[in-house]
């Protein structure tokens, strides 16, 4: 499997692919597909991998910038993840996951959240944290994990992106 940056020629087989990984997802609004083409056109896609086999498509993931009380820090969301339906439980998103940390590690990002499952995300260092919070949201779904030493405290906000109904 071949994990790599996205590139134009991959826009439209992204959002097939999430479209469809999403689909009977039960805490899903299917809008994923929309989410991440707004970061990509409003210039807020900070990292986007795609997992590939065979030439074919098979994953993806996106994550781009928070702001903590309204300010800018290095910090970014992590989502969506996504692998084609019939490739689902095999790694593939553990990989696109293991790999996006490492992408931002890299970047100097002083750490991510996640908006998600905690039995999924603990498994890549994701824990609640008692001072950072998503409004709206319970403690247990909202995870981050730190890159450094310094945790900051405060409520965090995604892009707009992610705030479909004002994007219609």
């Amino acid at each position: 499997m071949l994990i790599r940056e996205e590139t134009a020629e991959d826009f439209a087989a992204i959002n097939d692919l999430l479209a469809s990984a999403f689909e009977t997802a039960p805490h899903s609004q299917q809008t994923e597909h929309l989410i991440v083409d707004s970061l990509r056109k409003r210039g807020k896609l900070s990292l986007s991998l795609i997992a590939e086999e065979a030439g074919e498509l098979v994953g993806c993931i996106a994550f781009s910038p928070v702001t903590i009380d309204g300010k800018a820090c290095k910090w970014f969301g992590l989502g969506p993840v996504a692998v084609t339906p019939d490739r689902q439980g095999m790694g593939i998103g553990s990989e696109l996951v293991q790999s996006g940390m490492r992408h931002l590690r890299a970047d100097d990002a002083r750490g991510c959240v996640v908006l998600g499952e905690p039995d999924y995300y603990g498994r890549f260092g994701f824990a609640p944290l008692p001072d950072l919070k998503l409004e709206g949201v319970a403690d247990q779904y909202f995870m981050a994990r730190p890159l450094v030493d310094e945790i900051p405290a405060g409520t965090v906000d995604y892009d707009l992106a992610f705030d479909i109904t004002k994007n219609k």
